[in-house]
């Protein structure tokens, strides 16, 4: 039978290289032409519309503030799918004012 010290001795643990994190991929933000562009949508949707707000060059996470900001504006409530932030019902008229403040250049796309 082996003696316990020799089972001490055993490494089961170590510590010695510390936490291996894998490096962040950077992001793959789609490039636009300066313009952001704000749309109604009511498609797939069962009748009921959204905005939907497209061209901000922003990663995802810079798209989550700038979506909360506008759905506590709005009062509404929304997503950020496939860099495009959309808001429940028409709300261009509020949007579009909110995003001229900021220095976006605006345009309403559709009809």
């Amino acid at each position: 039978m082996p003696d316990w010290k020799d089972q001490l001795s055993q490494m089961v643990y170590s510590t010695d290289s510390g936490r291996i994190d894998p490096e962040p991929e950077p992001e793959d933000v789609p490039e636009g032409d300066g313009i952001v562009r704000l749309r109604r949508e009511t498609k797939g949707r069962k009748g009921k519309g959204v905005t939907i707000v497209t061209g901000l060059d922003k990663p995802q996470t810079e798209l989550k503030s700038i979506a909360k900001k506008l759905k506590q504006l709005c009062g509404v409530g929304g997503a950020v799918k496939e860099y495009e932030i959309e808001l429940q019902g028409d709300q261009r008229d509020s949007i579009e004012s909110w995003l001229k403040k900021e220095g976006y250049k605006v345009k309403r796309a559709g009809g």
